[in-house]
């Protein structure tokens, strides 16, 4: 929706507001006309019905705004003695309209000093769940959620079974487009294995100012630009989703170019602007490798277990001892090369100039592939390209989809001869209106990124992974084993080896008990 359309839709809500309630606010001791004007209505409102004032703030947050309005509803026929539970089905079945039922056929008298505490435990556990809810939606939202590292593509930074928590306010938080959603999960209500969320209204993207921008090498969680994946519904039905932004499937790359820098892939290595790009000493780039092993003592598993390798094999002939291993780092193949069974290691390298037609731009001639790829030019927000048939595979989907459609501007783009059209306009140059990174991870040859997909808008970004609480090894053969000791409660970023923070953490967690179960027996003795 565009914000003339949220306007309107803003308007339609009040007048609905005062034709359902404009006698309620009279026999309140209100005035009629209160009902009417946006906002202060909802601020006396509160008042008769003896909320806080506060209460407004959440009734225009996204997602939290739909509890609240329930929870509303409720109070309002309560403060005129309408009070079954029959009363408080029928309001939430017929979302509020049940008031004007309230409002104009019944004969209610208000309740000014009625009893906020609830009259059954069930009432009284009902309410306090919803209000967690709301809590813990706040957090999630719009401070920091969740994450689990479901691929290996950060391997060693990031391992598959690491759970995250994800920092929505060191790049902003982003207020959610998706209007009607189940608070707390992402785009599949778990179990019942359906959609969260509906598509219509969609709030008009915004982003609350960060305290940082994203900066080279940052690991990102950002929402999958060009998401048609049907498996993370829990389906395989073969149908194309077009999710909203803040419902396509969560991401989490490392940010190797940055908006406005020229990148280059040679021969598996990444330039930005000429230099070789320069990463964190705890990312450790990983290629495919082919091993050569030699005598009868070559044992496979043992390389494995020793080196601690999460991919092991893509392929091998047993028969040769040859064996085709997808991520290793360098400095396990190091200690491959001391290993007395194997003969010799080689890495696997595409040839510069063969073309892997299924990287990105997927319509180009450029022939690139893993190894050997660009140099490309990252898109930054307000900056032009020359536009012509060579460089429109780069940029049409920027112009119809992220510049377009997904910020509400219809773009639609078309090739006549030589000539680029833009809405049937001839066009020679475009200028960018967001940024644009270039995503990328360490598993080189195993890693779904931005060569495949292309450019990723900051309009998708989520958030900067900050903190390890929990690593499951699912490989591992003893319980025990399955929890990485000593990854939990460890940060993302940072230099040398990550550091356990967990027996601080329970130290603090102790202390606090403590001093809770002080707090209340002081205050029993008090009370007594």
């Amino acid at each position: 929706m565009t914000i003339t359309e949220w306007i309107i839709f803003f308007l339609l809500v009040q007048v609905i507001h005062f034709a359902a309630t404009w006698k309620l606010y009279q026999k309140a001791g209100r005035q009629a006309w209160e009902a009417a004007v946006p906002f202060y209505n909802a601020v006396v409102l509160m008042k008769i019905i003896n909320r806080p004032v506060w209460w407004v703030i959440l009734l225009f947050i996204p997602i939290v705004n739909l509890i609240m309005f329930m929870v509303v509803w409720v109070e309002t026929i309560r403060s005129f003695g309408r009070n079954s539970r029959l009363d408080t089905i029928l309001v939430i079945v017929t979302l509020g309209f049940y008031i004007f039922y309230v409002n104009y056929v019944l004969d209610v008298t208000y309740i000014k000093d009625r009893s906020l505490k609830p009259r059954s435990g069930v009432g009284e556990w009902v309410s306090s769940i919803l209000f967690a809810i709301i809590a813990a939606t706040l957090v999630h939202t719009y401070v920091m959620r969740p994450f689990t590292i479901p691929t290996s593509s950060l391997e060693k930074t990031l391992l598959v079974g690491d759970f995250l928590f994800v920092s929505k306010f060191h790049y902003g938080a982003r207020l959610p487009m998706t209007a009607i959603a189940a608070p707390m999960v992402h785009d599949t209500i778990p179990i019942l294995k359906t959609k969260s969320y509906v598509k219509w209204p969609q709030v008009p993207y915004f982003r609350f100012p960060g305290f940082t921008d994203i900066r080279q090498n940052d690991i990102v969680v950002f929402n999958w630009p060009v998401d048609t994946v049907n498996r993370f519904y829990g389906l395989d039905d073969g149908k194309y989703y077009d999710k909203p932004i803040d419902k396509k499937s969560n991401y989490v790359k490392r940010a190797v170019g940055l908006p406005g820098d020229s990148l280059e892939i040679i021969g598996g290595k990444i330039f930005i602007n000429g230099d070789s790009l320069q990463l964190p000493d705890r990312a450790k780039p990983q290629y495919s490798y082919i091993v050569q092993g030699k005598g009868q003592g070559f044992d496979l598993n043992d390389l494995i277990q020793r080196y601690t390798i999460t991919d092991p094999i893509m392929w091998y002939n047993k028969e040769q001892r040859q064996y085709q291993f997808q991520a290793l780092s360098e400095d396990i193949i190091a200690k491959f090369k001391y290993h007395p069974n194997v003969e010799w290691i080689k890495r696997i390298e595409a040839p510069k100039g063969k073309r892997n037609i299924g990287l990105f731009p997927k319509k180009g001639t450029q022939k690139w592939n893993l190894d050997h790829y660009g140099p490309i030019y990252i898109p930054q927000k307000g900056k032009t390209v020359k536009i012509d048939t060579s460089t429109i595979p780069l940029y049409a989907h920027i112009i119809e989809y992220y510049d377009g459609k997904e910020m509400g501007t219809p773009q639609e783009i078309t090739i006549q001869g030589d000539q680029v059209l833009m809405n049937g306009q001839p066009i020679t140059q475009y200028t960018f209106k967001q940024d644009y990174y270039w995503m990328m991870g360490d598993n080189r040859h195993n890693s779904a990124d931005s060569r495949e997909y292309g450019y990723v808008p900051y309009n998708h970004v989520v958030g900067k992974p900050v903190f390890i609480w929990m690593s499951w090894d699912s490989n591992a053969s003893k319980l025990v084993d399955k929890i990485r000791w000593e990854r939990l409660f460890t940060t993302v970023s940072g230099s040398g080896e990550p550091v356990s923070y967990l027996y601080y953490f329970l130290i603090a967690l102790v202390i606090y008990i403590g001093y809770s179960s002080f707090r209340k027996r002081k205050k029993k003795t008090a009370e007594e």
